[in-house]
């Protein structure tokens, strides 16, 4: 299994960004996803994810902002971030797990994307 996340880019405090991760490989319409972030000398940290039965879960900082969802037919996940901020500044990376868990660490993640860079001016 390989994901590969796109749509980073440069924008503007208050602006809007849509992330794209696609999977290739045997991919179960019962995995996870997830996005998780990672800026400059920080953790990588949870932002969002999504059950394979519909639920979503998301990190308070983004709640209200972010939306994730997931398009099983093409096997991709994606991020709609709104009214961003300078501290949305990071890496973000999309994730798959196989087994579902009430809760959402990167140690519990199977599968991993290299990440696309999010930068927000202010």
């Amino acid at each position: 299994v390989q994901l590969q996340a796109s749509g980073g880019g440069l924008v503007q405090a208050g602006g809007s960004l849509r992330l794209s991760c696609a999977a290739s490989g045997r991919i179960f319409t019962t995995y996870d996803w997830a996005w998780f972030r990672q800026a400059p000398g920080k953790e990588r940290d949870f932002v969002a994810g999504k059950y394979s039965g519909g639920l979503t879960s998301y990190a308070d900082s983004v709640k209200g902002r972010f939306t994730i969802s997931r398009d099983n037919a093409k096997n991709t996940v994606y991020l709609q971030m709104n009214s961003l901020k300078p501290e949305d500044t990071a890496v973000y990376y999309c994730a798959l797990r196989r087994y579902p868990d009430d809760t959402w660490h990167q140690s519990g993640m199977d599968y991993w994307g290299k990440g696309t860079q999010v930068t927000v001016s202010s």
